[in-house]
């Protein structure tokens, strides 16, 4: 069995991957395919730490863009990531794999509030923490959340799993030319305006210099490659 080149990961999932091919809601045979992979990587010691995004739910961005409150579409958004981490929490400990969801925006009745030490020690003890509610503010991506948990649990890279096989130069869904990168740096990202993740996200990452790997998480495996230090997607770093 390869061994990991990771001690502590945080995976940011995107919620736009858990819909499969329908485009909308949470597929049950994608989120048991992920939550499969959680185990293997498990299994090599690792330490598993989980941001996910609510976009196959609710957009909070998009609703605002449509002349709801701001405030009030980023909060419906957070919740959004809430039912998914409850999703994911589910397929999780249906495979024997022991995990807590925390939310920065307390809901006692359903998962744990956020306690940075409380989280720290849950990985520890070897339980995947699913961070849930983005940062509890509106204007902040899971994005900035993902980059601000992983700097305080001391993750030693993020993992952004989406539905391409890493950056490139243009959407490579829409343009067949497009380029892919290997490597970037965190200024790359800035200058060149690449949709890796937003600014704020990445100028966290560059002062506690995180590295982020942007990776296929569709393809079966690719987060036990990364893990075990396979060339797989881009990566950022400074």
């Amino acid at each position: 069995m390869k061994r990991a080149r990771y001690k502590r990961i945080l995976l940011k999932i995107s919620g736009e991957v858990l819909t499969g091919e329908e485009g909308y809601g949470i597929n049950s045979r994608v989120i048991r395919q992920i939550a499969q992979e959680i185990k293997e990587v498990k299994a090599l010691g690792v330490e598993v730490a989980i941001v996910i995004g609510g976009g196959n739910l609710f957009r909070g961005l998009a609703a605002s863009a449509k002349g709801m409150d701001r405030a009030s579409a980023d909060y419906m958004g957070m919740l959004a990531t809430v039912i998914n981490g409850l999703a994911l929490q589910d397929a999780l400990e249906k495979i024997d794999v022991h995990t807590r969801v925390q939310t920065a925006i307390e809901m006692r009745a359903i998962a744990e509030p956020y306690i940075r030490r409380r989280a720290i020690r849950h990985l520890e003890k070897g339980r995947v923490v699913i961070f849930a509610g983005g940062t509890g503010n509106p204007y902040f991506t899971t994005d900035t959340t993902a980059s601000l948990r992983a700097m305080e649990i001391g993750a030693d890279v993020i993992l952004k799993g989406t539905k391409v096989d890493g950056v490139y130069d243009a959407d490579p869904l829409l343009n067949k030319r497009a380029r892919k990168y290997d490597e970037l740096t965190y200024l790359d990202v800035l200058r060149k305006r690449l949709k890796v993740m937003d600014a704020t996200a990445i100028s966290l990452c560059m002062e506690d210099q995180i590295p982020i790997i942007v990776f296929n998480l569709k393809k079966k495996g690719n987060i036990r490659r990364v893990v075990s230090g396979e060339k797989t997607g881009t990566k950022v770093r400074g």
